[in-house]
């Protein structure tokens, strides 16, 4: 091998190794719903404009039971990580495949209005090619495909 082709290929083994390592910071809000970035890399059940909007999941059995059906759907998916699991809320971390990236995702679980609020964001980046709102409405279809039936809120 020439050295200008050595060159590049060390260039790039150092590109990738650079960028798998870029998990990014955890945001200072968890806990409480921020309000999504201008970029695109974000979907929030309480955000007010088009583009992060994102409807919550309805529940009709006790909040107990709908988080333990989603618990069981978290669990499921690949790279998913529960950080956090408290009574009415829930911090899961998704990690990307090649890259590594961390998506953060935060449930409510709402009594009131019976259904599970959330927000999904990127760590790093502007866009996410609209990973979280897919990710999150598949998760949407199979809560409410194998959805725990309905029961009174003790």
């Amino acid at each position: 091998m020439t050295k200008g082709k050595w060159f590049l290929l060390y260039f790039f083994l150092i590109a990738v190794l650079a960028l798998a390592g870029c998990s990014g910071q955890l945001p200072a809000t968890l806990g409480q719903f921020a309000p999504c970035p201008d970029s695109p890399n974000c979907v929030s059940t309480q955000a007010t404009d088009d583009d992060h909007a994102i409807d919550p999941f309805p529940y009709s059995a006790t909040k107990a039971n709908a988080k333990k059906h989603l618990l069981e759907i978290i669990h499921s998916l690949p790279r998913a990580r529960v950080v956090t699991d408290q009574q009415d809320y829930l911090h899961v971390e998704f990690t990307s495949r090649v890259w590594r990236f961390i998506d953060d995702v935060e449930f409510y679980l709402g009594v009131t209005d019976r259904a599970i609020h959330f927000r999904s964001a990127s760590r790093v980046g502007r866009s996410d090619l609209g990973v979280n709102r897919k990710r999150m409405e598949a998760i949407r279809k199979r809560f409410i495909s194998a959805a725990p039936k309905a029961n009174p809120e003790p």
